[in-house]
């Protein structure tokens, strides 16, 4: 009997699921001038909005992911997607900066939890050999929808108002959520479609096993755990230029380079777009090595090699002479950080096994503390030296540590508990 294929329409929920959030996050930096401009925001406060998203997404990140483990990716994004879809929504009615940053605190509270209860559910659908790919694609999805964003809200403010494309990017995962709880099952032997050569072909193959860890346990085999430090320190980096990408590129790339409204939108889309091919190679990549070098090479390398041409291009972008190559290097160097996002993520599974979510989120938590002051520290150098290039150097700094950092990864030590004391 040939194994149905029942895996891949799991995974294509949860690429879609990838798409849907970055749709919802990087609506507002398009549209930061028109509600700075409504609303009376300096600088320094719209940053603040933007951080303010990333300081409840990393607060609950942690809680969400233990949720999952306890009762199933299924109904956990569920909740989370119905939440931080009426959030977006909500933010169309903002009237002031403090509602503002109310609603914009609650829809990160709302979202936090979303890709490690998606790691979650890897994790039991998708075997040991096709991790790489299948997370590859999983980000591919969310920079393609990121680099497609400032477009489609350009082209939608040409027929709404900044408040309506809220409304709109809201009710896209209002829909994923009710389809998603309707046909997706937290174990594949579960559901329907799955046969017995695809229930063995994936039990067989996905290296979970034992008891999760619960409680002190838990946290105390996290804590512990040099590994799970260096794996969560090297992925700060990454949110960390991400989320400049996500906020402040476009007015550094019509302040700075001088790029006029005709083509800022395809400037500042252009780091998500060519994210697409690292997200994909790194995927393909991390299985081949790890197939052909063991699992350490395979996600340690690849990482490595990811962070160091980041930090080299970006140190590039900023001295660069032309804004269309500036603002190409600079692309270049996200790209090559998002290469280490499926040997991360991987890397999550391979450590944590039952207990993938929440090493997971404790990585994504780490990340969302560089998230949190990217824009704040962006938005006060800017405005306290009017100088864009020292942001971007910050970045390349954080790339190059974070290629130090993965030396000392080594995903083939699983998260075990301390022994409890004598």
């Amino acid at each position: 009997m040939r194994p149905t294929r029942t895996r891949f329409k799991a995974s294509g929920f949860l690429f879609l699921l990838a798409a849907v959030t970055y749709l919802d996050r990087i609506c507002i930096s398009t549209l930061a001038p028109d509600i700075q401009r409504d609303l009376g925001l300096s600088k320094i406060e719209m940053s603040v909005v933007f951080s303010v998203f990333a300081v409840a997404y990393a607060g609950f990140e942690m809680l969400s992911a233990s949720w999952g483990e306890k009762i199933g990716a299924r109904r956990v994004l569920t909740r989370i997607v119905f939440w931080w879809s009426g959030f977006t929504m909500a933010t169309a009615a903002a009237w002031s900066y403090s509602s503002m940053l109310a609603i914009r605190f609650l829809f990160g509270a709302g979202e936090a939890g979303a890709w490690p209860n998606a790691a979650l559910a890897f994790s039991r659908w998708i075997p040991l050999r096709e991790r790489g790919r299948v997370q590859g694609f999983f980000f591919a999805a969310a920079h393609t929808s990121g680099g497609l964003t400032p477009l489609l809200v350009a082209w939608l403010l040409t027929m709404l108002p900044w408040r309506g494309v809220f409304v709109v990017c809201g009710l896209t995962g209002t829909i994923w959520a009710m389809c998603w709880y309707r046909w997706f099952r937290d174990e594949p032997r579960d559901h329907p479609q799955v046969n017995e050569a695809e229930r063995e072909w994936i039990e067989a193959g996905r290296t979970l096993g034992g008891q999760a860890h619960r409680g002190a346990a838990l946290w105390g085999a996290l804590a512990s755990s040099p590994n799970v430090w260096f794996l969560c320190l090297a992925y700060l980096s990454n949110s960390y230029g991400a989320y400049f990408v996500m906020t402040w590129l476009p007015t550094y790339l019509a302040e700075s380079r001088g790029f006029e409204k005709q083509t800022l939108s395809l400037f500042a889309g252009l780091p998500m777009l060519l994210s697409v091919l690292g997200d994909l190679t790194g995927g393909a990549v991390t299985d081949w090595a790890s197939r052909r070098f063991g699992l350490r090479a395979g996600r340690a390398a690849v990482s490595i090699l990811g962070y160091s041409i980041a930090a080299a291009a970006m140190v590039a972008g900023v001295y660069a002479n032309t804004p269309i190559m500036a603002a190409s290097l600079i692309a270049i160097a996200v790209a090559a950080s998002m290469f280490t996002l499926s040997p991360s993520w991987a890397a999550c599974m391979d450590i944590g096994g039952e207990n993938t979510a929440v090493l997971s989120a404790a990585m994504n938590t780490t990340g969302q503390v560089g998230s949190i002051f990217s824009p704040l520290i962006t938005g006060w150098i800017v405005q306290r030296f009017a100088n864009w290039q020292m942001p971007l150097l910050i970045m390349a700094g954080l790339y190059a540590i974070s290629a130090v950092l993965w030396t000392q990864v080594d995903p083939l030590k699983r998260l075990t508990a301390r022994p409890p004391a004598a």
